[in-house]
């Protein structure tokens, strides 16, 4: 039916003298590459290597993705401020980066959340920061265009915003750790994956992250708006890989194990099937007792009027 429609739209174009829009449509059929927007220095989701080479959780899921469609797969490292521009032009095909969902889900197509993530604060373990209403009088930094930026901007977070003495935007992580360790900052608003990333390659014990939540949130791979074939068909392949246990080992070995969320609305599907199963069966067998019971009155009446006659 689609080669069908396909032909149609041509023949009119090219009587139109517009054939060449044509390939739009067939996009996805022809498709080779896959490319993929990211921060470059946003570890442990996209990065670059001690060889010079982008990876990261979501590039090597990515990068498995594209190996089972027999496409290539382009990196791109853009400017997070330009994402949406990137995208809109067709410069990506989609942004895949430890990308918030929440408070953005009508702006983009996006695939089913994949982590469960928490903003957090991290502060220097000898600042005597230790929750978040200690911050107040304080300079906070954050990355520019983040979801921590948007969680501090948001109303639930208001009242804690207010009390910051300052609140600036930097560039990337590299500059806010670099911010706290000069004394410019008293604390770094950023996801938990990336802080336990950032404290785990710098000194032991230098940092810690705050156990109060800013905000809790998921992560998804954002298409442009109506690009539901493309997101269809990356995120089928990524289920394939997670049911191949092949999601699950990246996970582990980029350290964000513990917030995969793949699979939870199944396994509640699952679990509401399974207590429906067990209240029908529980219905099943009182109504079996009641007519039991019925039965057994009934049996006893008819008894007691034979022994009368």
């Amino acid at each position: 039916m689609k080669k069908r429609v396909i032909a149609v739209m041509m023949a009119a174009m090219m009587a139109a003298g517009t054939v060449s829009a044509v390939n739009v449509y067939a996009e996805e059929e022809e498709r080779s590459t896959f490319t993929v927007g990211f921060d470059a220095e946003y570890p442990p989701f996209g990065y670059m290597d001690d060889d010079g080479e982008y990876v990261g959780f979501d590039l090597d899921v990515a990068q498995l993705v594209c190996d089972n469609l027999g496409w290539e797969l382009v990196k791109k490292p853009i400017n997070w401020d330009s994402k949406d521009m990137e995208l809109n032009s067709g410069n990506i095909d989609c942004i895949w980066n430890g990308f918030t969902i929440n408070g953005r889900e009508d702006d983009y197509t996006w695939s089913d959340p994949y982590l469960n993530n928490e903003q957090v604060m991290v502060v220097a373990a000898d600042s005597g920061i230790e929750k978040l209403a200690d911050l107040a009088g304080k300079n906070v930094v954050v990355q520019a265009a983040s979801a921590a930026l948007d969680a501090l901007n948001s109303d639930d977070n208001k009242e804690l915003t207010e009390s910051f003495g300052s609140l600036t935007e930097n560039p990337d992580y590299n500059t806010a750790f670099m911010n706290i360790d000069s004394g410019a900052a008293d604390a770094v608003a950023v996801d938990i994956g990336v802080a336990k990333y950032q404290l785990a390659q710098r000194e032991e014990g230098k940092y810690v992250i705050l156990e109060e939540p800013i905000q809790s949130e998921q992560y998804g791979i954002g298409f442009a708006l109506g690009n539901d074939e493309l997101k269809d068909t990356v995120w089928a392949e990524v289920m394939k890989l997670y049911e191949e246990g092949k999601v699950t080992e990246l996970a582990e070995k980029y350290e964000v194990a513990d917030m995969l969320c793949l699979g939870e609305e199944d396994a509640e599907a699952e679990d509401a099937g399974t207590e429906e199963a067990d209240a029908e069966a529980e219905d099943t067998a009182e109504e079996a007792d009641a007519d039991a019971e019925s039965a057994e009155d009934a049996g006893a009446d008819e008894a007691e009027e034979t022994e009368a006659e």
